[in-house]
């Protein structure tokens, strides 16, 4: 996906343990050699994404280029509703449940899975991320009861909350 994007790739890391302070101390090394290039941040997930934004940040980065995470983790919807991360993948857990559902009855029952994919020899049922914005918040993670807008608009994020219409 990304080699197709038309943006060189300018550096790569694979995040030991996912961990936000690793994804932090290698961004904040990048900096010096990629910051007046640097078009936007593809983060592995949200932990990684908040590390990120906050090497960027205490580097001096402004605007924040747009940074991409994953798991519409608490923190990362609140990034984004304070403008600092552009979007989460969100993968809502009822389709999740069913498909996971079906194919425990489908095993309990002596039938194989159903199966959307077969990679590399291993079934799988293929779902539609979303991507949630400061746009769709109340459409998706809201509505789906993932989180209540109490718990995403704590006191230092009112105003942002109802600048997003979230409040």
């Amino acid at each position: 996906m990304l080699d197709s994007s038309g943006f060189k790739v300018a550096a790569e890391f694979d995040t030991p343990d996912w961990s936000p302070d690793k994804a932090q101390a290698w961004m904040e090394g990048q900096l010096s050699a990629i910051k007046n290039g640097l078009v936007g941040v593809y983060a592995a997930n949200d932990g990684t994404a908040g590390g990120a934004i906050a090497a960027l940040k205490g580097g001096g980065v402004t605007p924040l280029p747009p940074v991409t995470g994953q798991d519409s983790e608490l923190a990362a919807i609140q990034r984004i509703v304070a403008g600092d991360q552009a979007m989460t993948i969100y993968k809502a857990v009822k389709p999740q449940a069913e498909a996971a559902a079906k194919g425990a009855v489908a095993l309990a029952n002596g039938d194989k899975p159903e199966s959307t994919t077969d990679k590399s020899g291993v079934p799988s049922t293929i779902l539609d991320p979303v991507a949630v914005t400061k746009a769709n918040i109340k459409d998706t993670v809201v509505k789906d009861e993932l989180y209540k807008v109490t718990d995403i608009c704590t006191a230092s994020f009112t105003a942002a909350c109802t600048a997003a219409g979230l409040s």
